[in-house]
């Protein structure tokens, strides 16, 4: 199973969305299964994702957090909290745009989404419309 997560990056998450992640986690992976954790790794919603899912894993959940980044050199020392990192096949596509199609790209690759989207502007309110234009099981925990 993957996981996509969307947020607004610049706002103050506290203790009670982190764990409402980790429940929202929890309720929808079936007992055994594997879940590979797509992260975006900008913003606080990203990280504090992050942060939720490497807890999950040491509670027992099999999987692994992996960062999908838009840039081949944004990759540095504080993305400890990942596995491993993706760039998806995003070469032809100029910088400008490289965040909002890796952001496509994890949705078209997740079998959830977990959300907390709020407002309807910015990058997280386009990404989530994305995921719901394509169908995709979504759990917005803003609403």
């Amino acid at each position: 199973m993957i996981i996509t997560f969307v947020g607004h990056g610049s706002v103050c998450y506290g203790e009670d969305i982190f764990q409402k992640v980790i429940r929202a986690v929890k309720e929808n992976v079936q007992p055994g299964e594997r879940v590979s954790f797509y992260c975006g790794g900008y913003g606080n919603f990203d990280h504090l994702c992050a942060r939720a899912c490497r807890k999950i894993i040491t509670e027992g959940i099999a999987g692994e957090v992996l960062l999908v980044t838009p840039y081949l050199n944004a990759v540095s020392e504080e993305h400890r909290l990942y596995d491993a990192v993706i760039y998806p096949p995003l070469e032809q596509v100029p910088p400008r745009y490289a965040i909002s199609k890796r952001n496509q790209w994890m949705i078209r690759q997740a079998d959830l989404v977990i959300a907390y989207v709020f407002s309807s502007v910015g990058g997280a309110y386009k990404t989530l419309s994305y995921a719901k234009r394509k169908k995709k099981n979504i759990v917005n925990l803003a609403e």
